[in-house]
């Protein structure tokens, strides 16, 4: 396979395809600018992919001749449920997409090692958090980054591994992890994910980084998005920027374009509009 489809129409087409096996991408967005909204409708579209294929079909159409969706999709959560994200999807997508990707998505709630640690009551997040405690033979206070790391390494290989979101693990580094860490966390991930030959897509909030720390960040991955609101008159539209992306930035470059304007559909994100140089 030559490429992996991210599930958003318009871009896959755009871009050959889809992004290319072992890549790690770092999805990095403003408020409320899609960058949400991408990762649900990328774990979801490729969900569809391998349970209904005829409503794929029909909201996606046919993936690119050399690009495959992966036998299995991975949507880990640090702090949400799967019956919250399937709520949050519902809401941006059409109900009968969600309802039949949605089967085909292994949701991994690690709540119960993020939280361990805080001073949050246990019975909050524990009840549906149990097989954590049974993931590999391993205790369910384990640190959360060796939780995380356990989990990958028997389910990332050839797969699509969606991460929401890096903010949390950002917000959640104690006395015994700094910066660095998570800088770490991202490279390792690229390192690995070259052997693992799925496609990983880590999500982050734009604002709770500094322009140093995104910098680092954008530096440890493969490639970046970033989504971004932009004022235009009177309105407000959303917009996606390629930072880089080894592999997939030559064909952008190669097509003039500079900035890709989106949209919320019943099939999720999308592209509604692409801005060239003139």
């Amino acid at each position: 396979m030559d490429r992996i489809p991210f599930g958003i129409r318009q871009l896959d087409t755009i871009i050959d395809g889809g992004a290319p096996p072992g890549s790690v991408v770092l999805l990095s967005g403003q408020a409320g600018a899609g960058s949400r909204e991408f990762m649900y409708t990328s774990a979801i579209l490729n969900g569809l992919a391998n349970a209904d294929r005829e409503l794929h079909d029909l909201y996606y159409g046919d993936v690119a001749a050399g690009a495959s969706v992966t036998d299995e999709i991975h949507y880990v959560s640090f702090t949400a449920d799967s019956d919250q994200l399937y709520r949050e999807m519902n809401r941006t997508m059409d109900t009968e997409v969600v309802e039949s990707g949605f089967e085909a998505v292994e949701f991994v709630d690690m709540a119960e090692s993020y939280f361990h640690t805080s001073s949050v009551p246990r019975d909050w997040y524990a009840e549906e958090t149990g097989h954590i405690r049974d993931m590999a033979g391993r205790h369910d206070r384990e640190d959360l980054f060796a939780a995380l790391g356990h989990y990958l390494n028997e389910h990332a290989e050839g797969n699509l591994i969606v991460l929401d979101s890096l903010s949390d693990l950002i917000n959640a580094l104690g006395d015994d992890r700094d910066w660095s860490d998570v800088v770490y966390l991202v490279k390792g991930l690229q390192k690995a994910a070259h052997s693992w030959n799925g496609l990983i897509l880590v999500h982050v909030n734009h604002e709770t980084v500094t322009p140093e720390q995104h910098g680092q960040l954008v530096d440890a991955a493969n490639g970046t998005m970033t989504f971004e609101w932009e004022q235009g008159g009177s309105e407000r539209a959303r917009t996606l920027v390629f930072k880089k992306f080894r592999g997939v930035l030559s064909r952008i470059e190669d097509e003039n374009i500079i900035r890709f304007e989106t949209e919320i559909g019943d099939a999720g994100f999308d592209i509604s509009d692409v801005r060239k140089i003139r």
